[in-house]
């Protein structure tokens, strides 16, 4: 387990749910990974960068709901800038991205 936190700094966080609406593959990527754009509704759309090639292809990602934080200062990977990080999960067989149990408005937050 990591440290704790207080409810505070918890807080800061910005997590929205997101439709995927493009996903490309990229082979700059140290790791087999995607570049995937998602839509966060009135927020706009932001891009990430996601190593989840063994646990999903590029069509099942289109169209998929899923929760990313949306305050995160961009990133550079590779060659390409992450403006979100999307979550998920490890398993003995990947990664399972987390997504909400029913469609919902892109841009909602999670509380």
């Amino acid at each position: 387990m990591k440290s704790l936190i207080t409810f505070e700094t918890f807080s800061k966080l910005d997590l929205r749910l997101g439709t995927i609406v493009k996903v490309n593959d990229f082979p700059e990527a140290r790791k087999p990974a995607y570049k995937i754009v998602i839509d966060f509704g009135m927020l706009g759309q932001k891009k990430s960068t996601a190593q989840i090639t063994a646990s999903y292809n590029k069509n099942s990602l289109l169209g998929k709901q899923i929760i990313a934080v949306v305050n995160f200062n961009p990133k550079q990977v590779a060659n390409t800038i992450s403006e979100c990080l999307i979550l998920g999960f490890e398993t003995e067989k990947g990664v399972v991205l987390l997504q909400p149990e029913s469609a919902a408005v892109n841009g909602m937050p999670v509380k």
